[in-house]
């Protein structure tokens, strides 16, 4: 068995044997609407993940999960509304990545990532992939690593814009490898994959689902995934540390979380049932066809997953420009 469905079905029989006080709420909670905050705009890869998920907790609790999406201020507008919602379990958010860049590069939030939230679970990570125009004479990423150098300062990397997934992802491969490349920051990703095809731009570290048509139809070349092992869904692309940058990793990540102070009963079945959700057959290939993997750990382990991010973003964070 995977180890993801061993730690999800470990869960699920510590979920089973919930409290007294635990087991009441399951009776009385949800008994009424529960919104689920998504702080991205309909239709972005975020969106789709929220969607499947909140579809998934009104199966289990017959009772409507609707979907709010709350874009604006690099995903603080959604978080802050969250962070000021009643705690009573009635209020989910769903954060990424940014928001822990977030925490990071603005020096003053209406929130406190931290403070103001109990992490529920991870729900689970998205590795990126490496692509390069199609005309690149670079087909693997050691050829990519020699070519920026003997070409210094001349290649360039796309991103969704600063901050985002795709940016961290470029900025630590520039690092980790030594190259000089520099950023190009787009309106979103649909921006960034056009100007890749194009040639405008040297590379760009794409979300799987992306690209994926393109890179079938030839109009990209992959040189690599960025998670640490190889995926089962697409086992013959090699990971980028293994065809030319070793000791490099990178996966963004998505996670629930409720206000702080929601009582830990509401919490527990929460819990439980996100990691229902996560282990339905169903649910699982729709994560890996949009290229995610499930993950479904505990909260205190997703908290200190949050902290530990928050930390590891920092230094990147202090090179980029204070938000207006």
């Amino acid at each position: 068995m995977h180890s993801t469905s061993r730690f999800i079905a470990a869960a699920l029989l510590l979920a089973a044997c919930l409290s007294p006080a635990a087991a009441t709420a399951q009776q009385n909670y949800p008994n009424k609407v529960v919104r689920y905050i998504i702080t991205d705009a309909a239709g972005a890869g975020t969106d789709v993940l929220g969607r499947i998920i909140a579809e998934g907790l009104t199966n289990l609790y017959g009772q409507q999960v609707i979907v709010e999406n709350k874009p604006g201020a690099g995903g603080n507008l959604g978080a802050d509304i969250a962070a000021h919602s009643p705690a009573d379990g009635y209020t989910m958010l769903q954060i990424a990545t940014t928001h822990a860049v977030n925490a990071t590069l603005y020096k003053t939030l209406g929130y406190d990532l931290v403070r103001d939230f109990i992490p529920i679970a991870q729900i689970a990570s998205g590795p990126s992939i490496m692509v390069v125009p199609a005309s690149s004479p670079a087909k693997s990423v050691s050829e990519f690593v020699k070519y920026a150098k003997s070409k210094a300062g001349e290649l360039t990397y796309a991103s969704a814009g600063s901050g985002t997934c795709s940016f961290l992802a470029g900025e630590l491969f520039r690092r980790q490898t030594g190259i000089e490349m520099t950023h190009i920051a787009y309106k979103g990703g649909p921006p960034a994959v056009t100007a890749v095809m194009s040639g405008e731009v040297s590379a760009y570290f794409a979300p799987l689902s992306a690209v994926m048509q393109q890179i079938g139809q030839g109009r990209l070349r992959a040189l690599g995934v960025t998670s640490p092992q190889r995926l089962s869904f697409l086992p013959e692309q090699p990971t980028v540390a293994e065809s030319g940058a070793p000791g490099y990793q990178f996966s963004c990540w998505y996670g629930l979380m409720v206000p702080a102070k929601t009582p830990p009963a509401v919490v527990e079945t929460i819990h439980a049932s996100l990691l229902k959700v996560l282990a339905t057959p169903a649910v699982q290939k729709k994560l890996t066809d949009l290229g995610y993997i499930a993950v479904g750990d505990k909260p205190e382990a997703f908290a200190a997953h949050i902290k530990a991010q928050i930390e590891a973003i920092r230094p990147i964070a202090r090179d980029l420009p204070q938000p207006q």
